[in-house]
């Protein structure tokens, strides 16, 4: 069997990453083929087979697949063909409206990716509450599994400590450092605006990592659609590590996470480590750019703060925050992590060996 995989355009990582390892341990005689972007080969193990993401390789290693393994829109043309199959795994549980869900979006681009939407033959769902939610979205009248996301398997696995401890280590992160883990979401309208301007951070990383003092590191984890739209960020207290192959292992080195409207806060969860939210431009992004499925300030498992030095106070207190969040946490867990358990990836896999 021939299978192709797609991650974020190019790179190593996510539900795709976690397939493939697991598959390549169980199933080691069968043909796997990576989309590969040149700037993130360094994240791929050695010996993979890799194509570019675009192009006559790309198009020939699609042409040619028994099972496409994708967390996003394979966006190019290509045909599909008789009797390959096309997993889209998806990357996120939706608090942003998605596809056609969404209040705005450039003219022709829901149309386009449609034509991808409608090669799909299997989506994972990581929870029964965003199953509808995708389907209707999307349009997407296949199957649906709902069996968790394999990225996650990581967060429960028996080494998830040692992976902590490596990666910190890799990063120059000391023990007793609190390590504060901000991954913002991308904005639609910076992303496609005229002329691709850089775009904005909308933390003052400086001011904060002042604010924090020395025993404090943030990490910042850029979205993959802005991570090459903004200058490279430095400081003795910064790590950008935007360009790390998987965020679970930086969820494993982090003390705490501060988002916005990223779908990383589901993720981040099945840690049971604390949750910030840094929201400066919450209503603008809720009303204009891209709409939301349920009120975050309703159900967040951690404070809504739009104040850069209320967000210092309170990363200042982690004991305290996770103390007056304990049950707006516990309840956030139990609707959106009920299916991390690890073992997302064998029933996945199962799914497939036995179709």
């Amino acid at each position: 069997m021939k299978v192709v995989y797609q991650s974020f355009e190019g790179r190593y990582s996510d539900n795709p990453r976690a397939l493939f390892e697991a598959w390549q341990r169980e199933r080691p005689g069968d043909e796997h083929v990576w989309f590969a972007d040149p700037a993130h080969l360094h994240g791929f193990p050695a010996g993979t087979t890799t194509v570019p993401p675009t192009g006559p390789e790309a198009v020939a290693a699609l042409e040619s697949a028994d099972l496409l393994v994708a967390n996003t829109h394979t966006d190019m043309e290509w045909q599909k063909r008789p009797g390959a199959v096309y997993l889209q795994t998806w990357h996120g549980t939706p608090l942003k409206r998605i596809h056609h869900d969404v209040l705005w979006a450039p003219e022709g681009r829901l149309a386009r990716l449609d034509l991808d939407v409608a090669r799909w033959d299997l989506l994972i769902s990581p929870n029964a509450e965003s199953t509808p939610r995708m389907q209707r979205a999307f349009g997407f009248t296949g199957e649906v599994l709902e069996t968790g996301y394999p990225r996650n398997d990581l967060l429960s696995s028996p080494d998830r400590d040692a992976v902590r401890a490596r990666v910190r280590r890799e990063l120059g992160i000391e023990d007793g450092t609190t390590a504060v883990l901000y991954a913002p979401t991308w904005r639609d309208d910076a992303y496609f605006a005229e002329g691709r301007p850089d775009m904005v951070l909308g933390l003052d990383l400086p001011g904060l990592t002042s604010a924090l003092g020395g025993n404090h590191v943030v990490m910042l984890r850029l979205h993959y659609l802005a991570s090459d739209r903004l200058p490279p960020q430095e400081g003795p207290a910064v790590r950008d590590v935007s360009q790390h192959p998987d965020i679970a292992e930086l969820y494993l080195a982090a003390d705490v996470l501060v988002t916005d409207y990223s779908s990383t806060m589901f993720d981040f969860a099945v840690t049971g480590k604390p949750l910030v939210f840094y929201t400066y431009d919450h209503a603008r992004f809720r009303d204009e750019v891209r709409g939301f499925y349920f009120d975050l300030e309703d159900d967040a498992p951690g404070p809504v703060l739009a104040d850069q030095g209320a967000l210092a106070d309170v990363l200042l207190d982690l004991p305290a925050l996770q103390q007056s969040h304990g049950d707006a946490y516990a309840r956030f867990a139990e609707r959106w992590c009920h299916l991390e358990d690890g073992a997302a990836t064998s029933r996945v896999l199962e799914w497939l060996w036995a179709s």
